[in-house]
Order: structure tokens, then C-alpha cells, then sequence
């Protein structure tokens, strides 16, 4: 592929040079981009990649986005960053993906459907963990139970938070939870329920969050009640259960401040070792308005390893010409077997 076929912004974040490096593995070289030429600068020259210092702004992206195909937008937390970049893509019909899992996110990039299909682009945000293995479980649901009612998804990783997502935590903290009931998104409290579920090595408890298939499995899907839980241990969920009290306290500025700066003090992410000795499990059960349901399983990757592989595969894809315009998900794009293709995860059917 040519430099500009695919570019990388965000390339110098713990997942973003995660997705660098697999590139380097399959013999792509992207065009590496982002605002800090003192950190973009050394990863372009440890990996032998082409780099473009841009700001978030028109004449930047648009300098940057000329001649390209496909952005892999890595560079959060998205909710401040993403409106701007699904813009400059529809301006110069360039198709758009990113790495989120934040449900206002995929709001704001649905929103300009209509448009990036008048630029025959296509806007598929959420290419890697979040939400590739769940909205393909989601679909993978759905087509053993055609008339399902309700939705639940959950999911556990044995990996920890690199310094980008545990960022974006912050940015939520004290906002409370969302689901999806009867069609529509719900705001609800922070741990707003609270269940065990069997993800194969443990049993355990899970809490809801507002997890980005809340809103896109509805359209994967069309089920129109669906909630989304995290697998924790007890003394977190319990932790998160005094948000429903102290919420103003956890949305202050000064808390999210000292929360910033503990997290930006500490480790990038989970070092090559941890990540090969993690892994993740996902389950989910649909069940129809007569009280049927049906459960199945996957396994897969730890959540960064991967990411940088669906979201490099996925951009792969759309470089070659394999799109959808508009706004997607993974499994509409690419089917419900695409996890399966790129991770070699089996859905197992309880």
C-alpha cells in the first residue's frame, strides 16, 4: 500500500503505536500523524514510518487528509477530538475509523450519515475493542434468535487500562451509566445493576457501563433493550456505588484534575509480557418478549492486542475498496464472523 492509503493519528498513544507496530508486521507503511512532533518524531523513526506533524484544525487535516484513503483515528479521549476529524474526512472524502468505546462518540458520528454518504465515505467508528468482539457476538445473537427481545452483553479482561482509556474513565466520572430500553438510550446511575455471569476460567461480577454497543448494537441488531456489564471485582462496584451519592463531587474539575494527573504519572499500558498473558471474555444472551433465551460465548485477545489487529484489518479493507457509506458498525460492515477471521476466536453456542 502507499504511504497515504492509510494514515495513522494518534500514532505516538500506548494503542496507537500498538497499531504502528502491526502494521510493520504486515508489511504496511501508513502515514503517521499527530499534534506533538516531539513524541510523533521517534516512533516514525524507530518504525521506519513516514510522519505529518497536524493540529486539529481545518487547514491542517485538510492538508494531512489530502490524497489519502483511510484515517485510523487513535488519538483521545474522542469525545473532544473525533467531531473534528469525521469532518475534515467528509470534506475530503476520506473514510473514517477510530478506536472509542464512548457511547456519545458514535452519537456524534451517526449524525453525519447522510452526509458522508453524499461523499461515498464511510464512518465506522469503534475498530477495536471496543466494539468489535461484542457487536459481532451481538449480531452472532441475533441470527440464532431472530425475534429476540432483549440484549445482554458482558465482558472480562484479565489486562489492565493503559493511560488513554483510564483518561477517558475520567472524562465519565460521576456522568452515571446508559442502557438501551424499549428503542432509546436511558441514562441511569452509576452501577446501576449489578450481576454475576460465567465467563468460562471465573465466575463473577459484573456492573453496567455505558459501553459503546448500548448504542450500536441497536443498529447491528435492531434489539431494542440492551445493557452492557464489566466484569470487577466487588470492591470496585462498590466503590462506583457512591456515585449515585457524591456524582456533583466526582464531576468537579478539581477531582478529575487530580485523577489526570495520578494516571498521567504512571505506566503508558500494560507491557508486551502482560498483554500476551491476558486475554478476554465476552458472553451474551438474547431473549424474546415469551421468555426464551439462548446464550453464547468468545474468546479472545487481551483488549489492546486486539484492538491494533481489528483496527489495522479493518483499515485494510477499506483501503482496498471493501466500504459501506455512511455510518456502520463492524458487523454490518464486515459480518459477524470478521472477529473470527482476524483473531481466529470460535463463537461457542451454550
Amino acid at each position: 500500500m502507499e504511504n497515504k492509503d492509510i494514515i495513522i493519528y494518534g500514532a505516538y498513544g500506548y494503542t496507537g503505536e500498538l497499531i504502528v507496530r502491526k502494521c510493520q508486521e504486515l508489511g504496511i507503511k501508513p502515514l503517521l500523524s499527530g499534534r506533538n512532533e516531539a513524541k510523533l518524531k521517534p516512533i516514525a523513526e524507530k518504525y521506519g514510518m513516514p510522519y505529518t506533524v497536524a493540529d486539529l484544525t481545518t487547514s491542517d487535516l485538510d492538508g494531512l487528509l489530502a490524497g489519502a484513503k483511510v484515517v485510523i483515528h487513535a488519538a483521545g479521549p474522542f469525545i473532544h477530538t473525533s467531531k473534528l476529524m469525521v469532518e475534515a474526512c467528509i470534506r475530503n472524502k476520506v473514510h473514517y475509523t477510530d478506536i472509542t468505546g464512548e457511547i456519545a462518540v458514535f452519537v456524534q458520528a451517526r449524525k453525519y450519515d447522510e452526509q458522508a454518504k453524499a461523499a461515498g465515505v464511510m464512518l465506522l467508528p469503534g475498530t477495536g475493542f471496543d466494539v468489535v468482539p461484542s457487536d459481532c457476538l451481538a449480531a452472532h445473537l441475533k441470527s440464532r434468535m431472530a425475534d429476540a427481545d432483549d440484549l445482554v452483553l458482558a465482558f472480562f479482561g484479565t489486562g489492565r487500562a493503559s493511560r488513554g482509556t483510564s483518561l477517558t474513565v475520567v472524562e465519565g466520572l460521576g456522568m452515571g451509566g446508559t442502557i438501551r430500553e424499549n428503542g432509546k438510550l436511558k441514562q441511569v446511575p452509576d452501577a446501576y445493576d449489578v450481576k454475576r455471569f460465567d465467563f468460562g476460567p471465573t465466575n463473577m461480577t459484573a456492573v453496567t457501563i455505558p459501553w459503546g454497543d448500548v448504542y450500536t448494537a441497536f443498529f447491528s441488531t435492531g434489539i431494542p433493550n440492551i445493557k452492557v456489564y464489566m466484569g470487577l471485582p466487588e470492591k470496585v462496584i462498590n466503590s462506583m456505588k457512591w456515585g449515585k451519592y457524591f456524582g456533583w463531587l466526582m464531576r468537579s474539575e478539581f477531582v478529575k484534575k487530580q485523577a489526570r494527573a495520578k494516571i498521567i504519572a504512571g505506566k503508558a499500558g500494560p507491557s508486551d509480557e502482560q498483554r500476551v498473558k491476558a486475554a478476554s471474555y465476552l458472553v451474551g444472551t438474547v431473549t424474546d418478549t415469551k421468555g426464551n433465551s439462548l446464550t453464547s460465548t468468545i474468546q479472545t485477545y487481551e483488549g489492546y492486542t486486539l484492538t491494533a489487529m481489528t483496527a489495522v484489518d479493518i483499515a485494510a479493507k477499506i483501503a482496498s475498496g471493501n466500504f459501506k457509506p455512511g455510518f456502520q458498525t463492524p458487523s454490518l460492515a464486515y459480518g459477524k464472523d470478521i472477529i473470527c477471521e482476524v483473531s481466529g476466536a470460535q463463537f461457542k453456542d451454550l
